[in-house]
C-alpha cells in the first residue's frame, strides 16, 4: 500500500487508531508524572468513547486501522516474532536488560501473537516473573509492585510516534523514556507488514539523538510543512527532519515553517494550540499569538538556510503558503478563561476529515460554535475520558492515506 499525505485537509482515506487498553489500568498515582498523565481514566469509558470516535471515522468514509492488528500481522514470522521481543526488551530500560532472560521466556510463552502485543503494552511486574519469590529482603521490604517493563498508556495519542509526510514517515524520537518504545511498533509494521513494508522513505529516526515528535509535525501542502519548537521538538531535529526532506524531491517539500511555541506542558506539541480546518483556515489558541517566533527553512545554494519571519501569524502563514489571506479561528474566542478552559481539553485540536470538516470534542462548546460561525462543520464525539490523557481527535488519529487537494 502506498502511504500519501499530502495536506492536513485532504478527505481522509485510511487512519490508524489504538483501542485504549490494559495500560490505562496500570497506571497508579505515584507515577502518574513519570507516565506523562495528570488523571487516571477509567477504561471501560475511554473504550467507549474510543469506539465512537471510530465509528465517527467510519461514518465519514475512512478506513480504519487497529495498532495492536497491524503489529501483530507484521510479526508472523517467527523469526521477526523473536527479534521484536529482543528489541523490545532492548528498548524497556535497565531493569528490563537486567531481567532478559525471564522477561524474554515469559513473551515467548504466548502464543498469540496479538495477546503478546498487547502484553508488550500493558507491561510486565516482577511478581509475574517470579522475582518476588527469589527476593525475600524485597518482598518484605517493598510494598509496592514494580513494572520490569513500563505500561505504555500514552499509545492511543498514534499521532506521536511517527508521522506520514507525503510517501514516507518520519519515525521519533520520543523525549520522555516513557514513550520511546511506541515507535517500535510502528517500524515493525514498516519493515515487516505485507502491505506496508518496502516502497516508503524515512525522514527520521528515533537514533537521532534529537527528539521530534509527531503532534508538532503538520502538513500544510503546496510544498510547506510546518513543525513545531516546542517542549518535545528540538531545533536541531526540525533542521535535520527539513534537510533530509529538501535533498529529496520526492518529499514535494521546499520549505518549513518552524512554530516557536512555549515550553510548557499545556502546549506539548503544535496541534495543541494550532490545526488547519479548511483551505487557508486555522484554529489557534490565542495564548501563543503574543510570543509566538516563526522561521522559515528554506534551501540556498544547495544548504539550508533559516530566517525569522516577522508580522501577525495570519500574515507569515499567507507568506509562507503564497496565498492572499488566511483565517485564524481563535480558540474559545476572545475570553482568555475559556480559551485556557477549552485549550487544555483540547478544543485546538481538531482532525480534519475533509475540508471544512473536522472532528471535534463536545465539551468544547464556545469554539465549537465559534467555528461553525466561520463555516466549519464540527463533529462532535464525546471525550471526558480520553481527554485526561491530554490529547485530542488529531492526536487520537494517524493519517497513513488522503486524497489529494485540487
Amino acid at each position: 500500500m502506498r502511504l500519501s499525505i499530502s495536506s492536513e485537509i485532504g478527505t481522509l482515506k485510511q487512519v490508524l487508531v489504538h483501542r485504549p487498553g490494559q495500560e490505562l489500568e496500570q497506571l497508579t498515582p505515584p507515577h502518574l508524572g513519570r507516565m506523562l498523565f495528570d488523571d487516571i481514566p477509567y477504561l471501560a469509558g475511554a473504550q467507549k468513547e474510543h469506539d465512537l470516535f471510530v465509528q465517527t471515522l467510519r461514518d465519514q468514509g475512512a478506513q480504519v486501522r487497529y495498532l495492536t492488528d497491524l503489529v501483530a500481522q507484521a510479526l508472523a514470522e517467527d523469526a521477526v516474532r523473536a527479534q521484536f521481543i529482543e528489541d523490545f526488551i532492548k528498548e524497556g530500560g535497565d531493569l528490563a536488560r537486567y531481567h532478559h532472560q525471564a522477561l524474554r521466556e515469559l513473551l515467548g510463552s504466548i502464543k498469540d501473537t496479538k495477546a503478546l502485543v498487547e502484553k508488550t503494552m500493558a507491561g510486565v511486574t516482577d511478581q509475574e516473573v517470579g522475582l518476588k519469590d527469589m527476593q525475600p529482603l524485597t518482598a518484605l521490604a517493598r510494598h509496592e509492585t514494580r513494572f520490569l517493563l513500563d505500561p505504555i498508556p500514552n499509545l492511543y495519542f498514534t499521532r506521536d510516534p511517527f508521522s506520514v509526510v507525503q510517501n514516507g514517515v518520519a519515525f521519533s524520537h520520543m523525549l520522555a523514556p516513557a514513550r520511546q518504545r511506541e515507535t517500535l511498533y510502528g517500524r515493525y509494521i514498516m519493515a515487516h507488514h505485507p502491505e506496508f513494508s518496502g516502497g516508503a522513505s524515512f525522514w527520521y529516526g528515533p537514533e537521532i539523538p534529537y527528539s521530534l515528535e509527531g503532534g508538532d509535525i503538520l502538513m500544510i501542502g503546496g510544498g510547506l510543512l510546518c513543525v513545531g519548537l516546542s517542549q518535545r521538538t528540538t531545533p536541531e531535529a526540525i533542521e535535520i527532519l527539513s534537510r533530509r526532506m529538501m535533498l529529496e524531491p520526492s518529499s514535494g517539500i521546499d520549505r518549513v515553517l518552524a512554530m516557536d511555541i512555549p515550553n510548557i506542558r499545556a502546549y506539548m506539541h503544535l496541534d495543541t494550540v494550532f490545526t488547519q480546518v479548511d483551505r487557508q483556515v486555522f484554529t489557534v489558541h490565542p495564548g501563543i499569538l503574543p510570543v509566538l517566533r516563526c522561521f522559515l527553512l528554506e534551501k540556498k545554494n544547495g544548504a539550508l538556510a533559516a530566517r525569522e519571519m516577522k508580522g501577525s501569524l495570519a500574515e507569515i502563514l499567507a507568506q509562507a503558503m503564497g496565498v492572499p489571506k488566511v483565517t485564524l479561528i481563535l480558540c474559545g474566542g476572545q475570553d482568555m478563561v475559556v480559551a485556557q478552559r477549552e485549550q487544555w481539553n483540547d478544543g485546538s485540536n481538531t482532525l480534519c476529515v475533509r475540508p471544512g470538516t473536522v472532528i471535534v470534542y463536545d465539551r468544547n462548546k464556545v469554539t465549537n460554535r465559534i467555528l461553525r460561525d466561520h463555516g466549519i462543520n464540527t463533529i462532535e464525539v464525546a471525550g471526558s475520558e480520553l481527554a485526561r490523557g491530554r490529547g485530542g481527535p488529531r492526536c487520537m488519529s494517524m493519517p497513513l492515506v488522503r486524497d489529494e487537494i485540487r
